[in-house]
Parts: C-alpha cells; structure tokens; sequence
C-alpha cells in the first residue's frame, strides 16, 4: 500500500508539522503519521504563540522558511511586543491566537505542500537494520519503510493524566496515549526519563463579571512574525487581568492532600517557570496573591484559557477556588486542569543535527528531548526536517551557531548541558542576545534559508534591500547634520544638553533621551528622505546607530569563540587517554562526544585547564 518514504515523521504537534514541511519543501517525499488527524498542530495548552525570548525563535522559524509565523498571523486575535521599555535584544513579539484557526490552517498548509502524505495511526515500533532506522510499524500491523524517521512523540509516549486521586492513561485530554515505542528504544540502549507539565481548567466566558477585572488590549502598533506579506486580522480581543487571594490560596490547600504532586503519585519534573498554582502558594508562601490572564480561545467560541492556573488538584477543589476569584463568582467550568507525565529521552544522546547517536537516520524533536513550548518544539522540528532530507541525500547537515540564532543557542543547550527539567528558552540563555534580536532574523538567518530552498529568491532580494536601504539611512545620519536653532528645543525638552554647532544626525540619535522620530520632527529634509522606507526599516537604522559600540564589542566576543569552534574534535576521539584531564571530564566529555573544542567548553564539568590539556594534545 505505500512506497517508501525519504523521511516519515511521527506526531503532528508543532514539531512534526514543521518537520514534515521543511523536508518536502526542499524535496524529499514526506509521510506524516499521527494518532488523530483532527488535532494537528494542536494548541494543547495556551492559546498564544511568542512571548519573551520565544518570539524571536518564531521569527528565526519564519526567517529559514517555516510555517509558525504565517499561520500565527493568520489567526491572530491579538498582538503585543512584549518588553518595549527594555533595550531592543529584549522586544519580544507575542500573539494571542484563535485555537481553532491555528489548526485548521497549519493542516492547509500541511495539505497544500507538495510531497506531504498523511497517515492517522500510531507508530508503535522503528524498524533497524544495522544500527539504522529504515522505516516504522504501526498498531495496525502497516510496516513502512524510509531513508530516515523524526520523531516527535510530544507528551503522549506512556502518559498518563492526574487529576486530584484520578489516573489515566493519555497522551492529551480525550486521546490515548502511545505505547511501545519507550520499550524498544529503551532495549535498544537509549536513556529515558519522565517530566510532567499542566494546563489550567478552561472555564466559560459567559460566567465572568469582567468590570471586576483589568483589561489588557493589544498593541495599536500592531505587527506580526512572519516577515512575508500577511494579512493581519482588522480587529483584536482584549485579554483580562485577575488576582488570586489569601482565600483562593486557602481553598487550594484544602486539597493539598489529594495532590498527585505532593503525594509524590507524580514522579516527573515539572516546568520550573512555569509551575501550578499549588507550586506556586507553596514555592512562594509569602506571597498573598498570584496573577492570573483570561484568555479567550477564538473568535467564535465562548471558551477562556485561565493562565497562571495550572493544577491537577480535584476537579471540586478547583472550581470551589475559582469563584473565590473576584469575578468568577459565578464561574462555569468546562473541564477542570490536569497533569501529564510522559517518558522523554535526555538529549545528550544526539547530534547537533538531533540525530540519534545509537542510531543513524533516527531524529528526535520536540517534547521527546526535555522541552517544553510550542515554540521549542517547532524549532527543533523545523531542524530536524531540514536534517532528516539532507541525510537522506547523503549531503551535509545543518548545524546552526550560537552566535547566529535562539535556535542553536536552544539545540547546542540540550545536546552539550542536557536537561533533567522541562527546558524553556529565555533572552538569558543567549549569551549574545544583542545580536540575535527579533528584528532582524530576516538579515540573520534567510541567506540560510535561501540556500536551503525554503526562502525564494524574490523573497531574499527583498531582505537584501532592507540591508541597503539601512544601510544608507545609516550612512545619511553619519554625514548630515541638523542646526542648532532647529534642534535645541527638542533637546532641552527631552532633559539633554543643547549643542552649540550643527550636530550630525547619527550623534545625536546616540543620545538616550532620544528617539529617531524626533528627529525627523525637527529636520525636513530628513523627514523626506525618511518617507521612502518602511517602518522596519527604519527602526532597524535607529537600532544599528544607537547601539553600534555594543554590537561591535559583542561581534569581537562571537570572533573569539569562533576560534573554539574551529578546532574540531575526532568523534572517535578516546578521553580516557588522556590522564591529565579530570576523570568528570573525561567521562562527560566521552559521553557528549563534542564536535568542537567550543562545544566542549560549554559541557558542564569540564574546566578551562581541561580545554588546555585539549588544546595541548591537538597541538594548538
């Protein structure tokens, strides 16, 4: 009944649609199978995309070719920047989405890629022949075979749902979990573990007194991730504000008792940043009141996301805290918060590329490696796409830097560090996160794109020309320059010293009090010049005059370590050899297996004088 596949992906989450796209956009024949084909792409928690630090990683996803940010725009209900009063590396882009859009047209695009096949069943086994994955089984007993198998399994490999004393097996609320494939990887040699993540009871938005709650509307500014041309919906929703209180937190208590997590039913870690309501009151006792956002789900839906509630205390307790919300007193609830623990395999087991090490043309992506967010997800899958067809064609694979991107800041994270905890990307990770700003991931990152075949040509010329015309606008501000008679005023009003002589445009944007559009206040013919480029062009301009002097410290630091990453390292290379490193780094440095002495550097116990013993042995 089927042929064979380059590339088969299992799971339809974030991370195997985007893989699934990216290997048929540049050619392979794809197979995409999932367990239910009503929930692809499916926004099992919140229903919003983007936030702090995750939003740059949807516009690097946008910037190589992917598909988060156009179907994001697309069912966008409301847009924010997130962090506007902070500097430009911390603007972070977030959009509240329509759940239902958000699926439907992630299966359209799915639908309309040339090369994609889809195939609802579960994959229960791989299929290896020489340490090497050569296709799957499924429950139904099909056997397909391919050149290479991504799997993004998300959290339904053994799940298991925990409401208060309540236990079931699921991958999702209303959907079955997955068995049998842990069993045979774990036979096979690799390490698994377990992690638990939450969501908040969904609850009825007809139930609300909202002149009780703050309201949050978005940005009248409005922009959007992808930087192709897409529509944005005309209007938008207003999201709301809450506060829990000393006597919600008293009610939770109550069923403290019946705790899946405090009774120690659950034995996975949870999200550290983004823990249940009863974490919280109890990691944070001090504290009389947490904050909570009411989230509407769709423009045609009653249904509210509860976020900053994630619980999987007793569905009674739940709703008895509810109304003592101001607000929710007379809160209808449609399903209450649960917890899922899920088996994860730890990611030190792959490649950069985020291939398996125990097996060749075996992929991981997603929740599979310890992540959590739709975001991470979508990243790794998008990677792991792009790889599994490069693989397939026996060309070489993808390796993004830490330097170039959020997205090999997060793979070069949990391939060299690992993680025992659900790991979740912030700005502080990213040790030169002044250059990987959401602003410019088109100029970043679509060079790259292009060369894959994921980004046209009409697209790159169009990426080209935002880096001319910046450019110039650049170089018009270093060589004219504004009188003081018409650009005094403005400078004593903003609280800045006036200058006694004309002053080049670029000098003064430098100053803090000042912004770009007061300039082109003051100064007609910059004004004019100005006219003929678009908003993101010229907040880019003003980004590269302001903070030149910090971009070229951080490019001095990213040459540096490209010094490390240069030396690369025998993957066959024995450590045990080598007595004068420390015995943890030699056995984490044998397990890691690093490609670089720079990879090697970041692995957590290895010390600056074991890379020296390295840089002795390679002769450098």
């Amino acid at each position: 009944m089927f042929s064979e596949y380059d590339v088969i992906v299992v799971g339809g989450g974030h991370a195997g649609c985007e893989a699934a796209a990216a290997a048929a956009n540049m050619g392979s024949s794809v197979l995409l199978i999932t367990m239910n084909m009503q929930t692809i792409a499916q926004m099992s928690c919140n229903p919003a995309m983007g936030g702090v630090a995750k939003g740059q990683i949807v516009r690097e996803i946008d910037a190589l070719g992917g598909y988060s940010g156009i179907v994001t725009d697309k069912s966008t209900l409301q847009f924010r920047m997130l962090n506007r009063s902070k500097g430009p590396a911390m603007w972070s882009p977030r959009a509240q989405n329509d759940r239902m859009q958000f699926a439907a047209q992630w299966r359209l695009m799915l639908e309309q890629t040339p090369n994609v096949d889809l195939w609802q069943d579960m994959v229960q086994n791989i299929l290896v022949e020489d340490n090497r994955v050569i296709g799957v089984r499924t429950s139904l007993g099909v056997e397909i075979r391919s050149k290479a198998v991504v799997l993004t399994n998300g959290t339904f490999l053994n799940g298991i749902i925990h409401i208060g004393q309540k236990r079931f097996g699921g991958g999702r609320t209303g959907e079955k979990a997955a068995t049998g494939l842990t069993e045979q990887l774990v036979s096979l040699g690799f390490e698994s573990g377990r992690m638990k993540t939450g969501t908040p009871p969904r609850i009825d938005g007809r139930s609300l007194d909202y002149s009780q709650l703050e309201e949050q509307q978005g940005d009248e500014d409005r922009r959007g991730f992808s930087f192709t041309d897409v529509l944005l919906p005309e209007k938008q929703l207003s999201c709301h504000v809450a506060y829990t209180s000393a006597k919600v937190h008293d009610i939770l208590k109550e069923g403290f008792e019946d705790s899946p997590m405090f009774a120690g039913r659950i034995k996975g870690l949870g999200p550290r940043y983004c823990p249940s309501i009863e974490d919280k009151i109890n990691r944070f006792a001090d504290k009389d009141r947490h904050q909570l956002f009411i989230e509407p789900e769709g423009w045609n839906t009653v249904e509210i996301y509860l976020n900053g509630f994630s619980t999987s205390l007793p569905e009674n307790v739940q709703y008895k805290a509810l109304t003592a919300i101001p607000g929710f007193e007379n809160v209808k609830m449609f399903r209450p918060g649960y917890a899922i623990e899920y088996d994860y395999f730890p990611p030190m087991q792959l490649h950069l590329s985020l291939e398996t090490k125990l097996l060749a043309n075996l992929f991981f992506a997603g929740q599979i490696n310890g992540t959590t967010g739709y975001e991470e997800a979508a990243c790794q899958g998008l990677l792991a796409g792009i790889n599994a067809h490069r693989k397939s064609r026996g060309e070489e694979e993808l390796i993004l830097k830490r330097s170039e991107s959020y997205i090999g800041v997060l793979i070069d994270d949990l391939v060299t560090k690992g993680t025992e905890e659900p790991y979740r990307m912030f700005t502080s990770r990213a040790e030169h996160r002044l250059l990987l700003r959401q602003d410019n991931a088109d100029v970043r990152l679509s060079g790259i794109g292009h060369q894959l075949g994921l980004i046209s040509e009409e697209r790159m010329e169009k990426v080209r020309k935002k880096v001319r015309d910046t450019d110039f606008l650049v170089d018009y501000m270093r060589k004219h320059a504004i009188d003081p008679t018409a650009v005094n005023g403005l400078l004593e009003s903003k609280g800045t010293s006036p200058v006694k002589q004309s002053a080049r445009i670029f000098n003064l944007l430098t100053r803090p009090q000042i912004d770009l559009n007061d300039l082109l206040q003051v100064d007609r013919a910059f004004m004019e010049t100005a006219m003929g480029y678009d908003r993101e062009t010229l907040e880019q301009a003003e980004i590269q005059v302001k903070y030149e002097s910090y971009f070229s410290k951080e490019e001095e630091m990213v040459q540096r370590m490209k010094k490390m990453e240069e030396h690369e390292i025998n993957p066959d290379f024995d450590y045990t050899q080598l007595s004068s490193l420390s015995k943890e780094a030699r056995e984490k440095l044998g397990r890691v297996k690093p490609r670089t002495l720079g990879q090697a550097s970041r692995i957590s116990g290895v010390s600056p004088s074991d890379i020296s013993v390295l840089l002795v042995h390679m002769g450098r």
